[in-house]
């Protein structure tokens, strides 16, 4: 049976807090980039890759309405991380875990059932941003300017 539930909005993707955010740490006079374009992904979910991945994750998730209500519940869905995985020229994602007090309330089984479901919706919407998303053909893959040839784009008629 399906979720029937509307579409939450899309994670910000934070990722890591930047080394500043801590007091035992010296700040550096620059951040290092973030070589994991969690901004550009964030705008491509935006976009509509959250929306087309979680309304196809919702089509085989054996979560009910209830149990999708603890996800939004605890704010599951702010703490997805999906980012560019440079090694890999993959997009990867992290799937939150639930937090104590959401477990307290849940049997061991509903608690695997629910973290087992957000890996799986974390699964589909990297896959949809690979597939449906990324540009893909023997020159260029990504969606990021900067690594497309410059020529990718020209087309003989």
């Amino acid at each position: 049976m399906a979720l029937d539930v509307p579409v939450p909005d899309p994670p910000s993707l934070r990722g890591p807090q930047p080394r500043g955010e801590y007091e035992s740490i010296d700040v550096p006079a620059t951040e290092p980039d973030d070589d994991y374009r969690r901004e550009e992904i964030a705008e491509v979910l935006a976009s509509g890759a959250w929306a087309d991945g979680f309304e196809e994750w919702t089509t085989g998730t054996g979560l009910t309405d209830a149990d999708f209500a603890v996800v939004l519940d605890h704010g599951l869905v702010e703490e997805f991380d999906f980012y560019w995985e440079p090694a890999t020229d993959d997009v990867g994602y992290r799937a939150p875990t639930l937090p104590d007090a959401a477990r307290a309330d849940l049997t061991t089984s509903d608690v695997d059932e629910i973290e087992s479901e957000l890996d799986s919706l974390g699964r589909v919407v990297s896959e949809t941003l690979e597939n449906d998303y990324l540009q893909r053909d023997d020159e260029t893959f990504g969606f990021f300017d900067d690594e497309a040839p410059e020529d990718a784009f020209d087309y003989e008629e």
